[in-house]
């Protein structure tokens, strides 16, 4: 973890050093302890702005939107005891696809299409909590289903928006949308999000104990004292959250949630005390590096979505071959 720490860190200056303005990693860290006053030195008003304006946040949002990912899925895995599971399971980001779309379709303003994607992923796992009322204590698959249910309805409703809105202007932005990206990542919507989806990380992170004592068995579970439907509807209701804030901050990013836990319990097991941690870690400098090779490999922006689907694809299809190796402690 600490190895993973310190990656982070330098993965995150070398990354505010790379773009179509090339600075070295340390004159940009020499430029950002001037503007702060922590260093003396005439600054740069150029490399400041371009620093602080457009590539801080975008580095803050692709750890940001990783690490909830990574959390999220790896706390969804451990709950439902299955590989397969992502934080899409119970509809959140079918949800959320039709409320950014819908808020595209009737409105200009983009704090209209953020706060419509979080409400409507909300409400998406909402409803499926809702149909596996009353059965959720028995069969989680009940859940699964409600999951399944609801992200069919969205899906169905973000048809019908992309059928009645404008092909030469609302479309195109929609479809963007959807395939995911940080190029516009607004500063200040991160600035309040930031401190929500590190206290729900925490949250998770201090839930991997129970997450450990959850897969033995509920009857197991409360012999051991833990309140199984508290800490199950806990768990659900703050992976659900992580899910939604990062689809308002960068759109439709996929396979996150889903391969990276799955590599770090092929790695280093099942134990949820070490796996929730390491999979946070390990999925903000994953999604970093990603939004590098989507800014830089060709001479127009890769849609970021794109990328984590053909690097997730095949390295989730060799990760499968081991899938059981990883449910042993």
């Amino acid at each position: 973890m600490i190895l993973l720490i310190l990656v982070l860190v330098a993965s995150g200056f070398i990354s505010l050093s790379m773009g179509r303005y090339d600075f070295a990693p340390l004159g940009s860290l020499a430029e950002l302890l001037r503007h702060f006053g922590w260093l003396s030195g005439k600054e740069d008003p150029m490399i400041v702005s371009i620093l602080m304006d457009v590539r801080l946040p975008r580095v803050l949002a692709a750890m940001t939107i990783g690490a909830a990912l990574a959390i999220s899925g790896a706390a969804f895995q451990a709950l439902f005891m299955n590989p397969l599971v992502s934080p899409g399971i119970l509809g959140v980001l079918s949800g959320a696809a039709f409320g950014a779309s819908l808020g595209i379709l009737i409105s200009e303003e983009i704090w209209v299409m953020q706060l419509l994607t979080f409400l409507f992923g909300l409400l998406a796992v909402g409803i499926a909590l809702l149909l596996a009322k009353g059965e959720l204590k028995q069969n989680m698959i009940i859940l699964v289903l409600g999951g399944m249910i609801t992200g069919a309805l969205f899906s169905a409703f973000l048809s019908i928006i992309k059928y009645v809105a404008d092909p030469y202007s609302k479309l195109p932005a929609i479809t963007y949308w959807l395939m995911g990206s940080l190029a516009n990542v607004n500063g200040d919507l991160l600035f309040w999000l930031l401190p929500i989806v590190l206290v729900g990380i925490l949250i998770l992170l201090l839930h991997g104990h129970v997450l450990n004592v959850l897969s033995l068995g509920d009857d197991e579970a409360r012999t051991l004292g833990i309140a199984v439907e508290q800490k199950r509807m806990l768990i659900i209701v703050i992976a659900t959250l992580l899910s939604a804030l990062t689809v308002t901050l960068g759109g439709m990013i996929g396979w996150v949630g889903l391969v990276i836990p799955h590599i770090v319990r092929l790695v280093l097991g099942a134990d949820n005390r070490i796996l929730l941690p390491v999979s946070a870690l390990l999925g903000a400098i994953y999604l970093l590096w990603v939004d590098n090779l989507a800014r830089m490999a060709i001479s127009i922006e890769i849609p970021l979505g794109i990328l984590t689907a053909l690097i997730g694809l095949p390295v989730f299809a060799w990760a499968l071959k081991n899938a059981k190796k990883g449910w042993q402690n």
